[in-house]
């Protein structure tokens, strides 16, 4: 069976301009980048009255410079902070049956707790996978990163390993590989590549740049094929390490980082004089027990 080629990418949504550094930044961008949370629920907090600047209900849109006071449901915010503050991604491996949440009404496990809690701000999914779904789950402290890597005008690459049931041809491939139209409109793999399988039962590694909701099982189910498997092995270039056990978690070193960030047009930071070496993380582990250097 043949491989099918990566689409080339398709043009990005321009930029807006940039506003003078006067004017400050907005919002929900500054408070992203101190981790307090992704910026589109920032944006959500701005409308439901939790942030106040200077004294008065902020608005969505509103910008805020260094000197200008912010508190967040009435806590007082350092933005001096944000010079200081630290990006922190951890690569973590998230079993099936674990749900991308801080909370779940259904008493499900949540991924976050399984995270070491980091010393500033705190982590943030980049992007989701559904409970039934394996593999590579990035999380950050960094708000703007989140928001931008999960951005459709970023066109971010993934990769997943799935495991199909069904008779697989070369025509379904095809149609696979140009697109198929379902309910919330085209959708197509940029690239299938067989990896193997016995009988009914085959793996391939799947390369997409969308992240809609379940798109892997919709795109296999609309050619009558069962999924029983999907690992996510690679996000943004950043692959799943063959280490990294289930439940466990790994901090990206700080080139890693700065290679996200670049990819998405984000200013590294300055590293610091002494900093933290890779770390795996072990579910259910006190953070001053794990913090120690390898």
């Amino acid at each position: 069976m043949r491989t099918f080629p990566r689409s080339q990418p398709q043009n990005r949504t321009p930029e807006p301009d940039t506003p003078p550094a006067e004017a400050g930044e907005r919002i929900q961008k500054v408070l992203a980048q101190l981790g307090l949370g992704s910026r589109r629920e920032i944006e959500q907090w701005i409308k439901d009255g939790r942030i106040s600047l200077n004294g008065q209900r902020a608005e969505l849109g509103a910008r805020c410079r260094p000197d200008d006071r912010i508190t967040v449901n009435g806590r007082p915010i350092d933005l001096a902070r944000k010079s200081q503050a630290e990006t922190r991604v951890l690569l973590y491996h998230k079993p099936a049956g674990e749900v991308v949440s801080r909370r779940d009404p259904e008493g499900r496990p949540v991924i976050f707790t399984q995270l070491p809690r980091p010393e500033r701000g705190r982590w943030i999914a980049i992007g989701r996978l559904d409970i039934n779904t394996q593999g590579l789950l990035l999380v950050t402290t960094h708000g703007e990163l989140a928001n931008r890597l999960m951005h459709p005008s970023h066109q971010i690459e993934r990769q997943y390993a799935v495991r199909v049931l069904g008779n697989i041809d070369e025509a379904m491939l095809g149609r696979l590989s140009q697109g198929v139209l379902l309910e919330d409109g085209l959708a197509r793999f940029d690239a299938i590549e067989a990896a193997g399988g016995e009988g009914a039962n085959k793996w391939f590694h799947v390369t997409l740049r969308e992240g809609r909701n379940r798109i892997v099982r919709r795109l296999w189910e609309s050619q009558g094929v069962a999924v029983s498997r999907l690992i996510r092995i690679r996000f943004a270039g950043v692959a799943l390490p063959p280490h990294l056990k289930a439940g466990h978690s790994w901090e990206l070193p700080p080139e890693g980082v700065a290679a996200l960030m670049a990819l998405v047009g984000l200013a590294a930071e300055h590293p610091a004089e002494e900093r933290r070496r890779p770390v795996e993380r072990r579910p259910g582990r006190d953070e001053s027990r794990s913090r120690g250097r390898r």
